[in-house]
């Protein structure tokens, strides 16, 4: 699947059960596993603004079309699963 073609569709199984965003909630856990792992404090210092733009400037972003393009299927879906976790 393309990130840069449009979404067809709400997917509602596998992690996504749990989270809505699993791939961003992944992919922090795994950059601050490896900032401990190599004991890098600036790596966790840094991750706290990284956090704060992808938030911002994508997950909000993602959630606003995603509730345009699908509406009430959206709605019911983001009413029963968290955003991360």
């Amino acid at each position: 699947m393309d990130p840069v073609l449009p979404t067809t569709a709400i997917v509602t199984s596998g992690p996504f059960r749990f989270s809505r965003n699993p791939l961003y909630l992944a992919l922090t856990l795994l950059y601050f596993g490896l900032s401990v792992a190599v004991n890098s404090w600036w790596g966790i210092v840094v991750l706290v603004p990284l956090l704060i733009i992808m938030h911002r400037g994508v997950v909000l972003r993602e959630e606003r079309y995603l509730e345009r393009k699908f509406g009430e299927t959206y709605r019911r879906y983001r009413s029963k699963v968290r955003r991360y976790l």
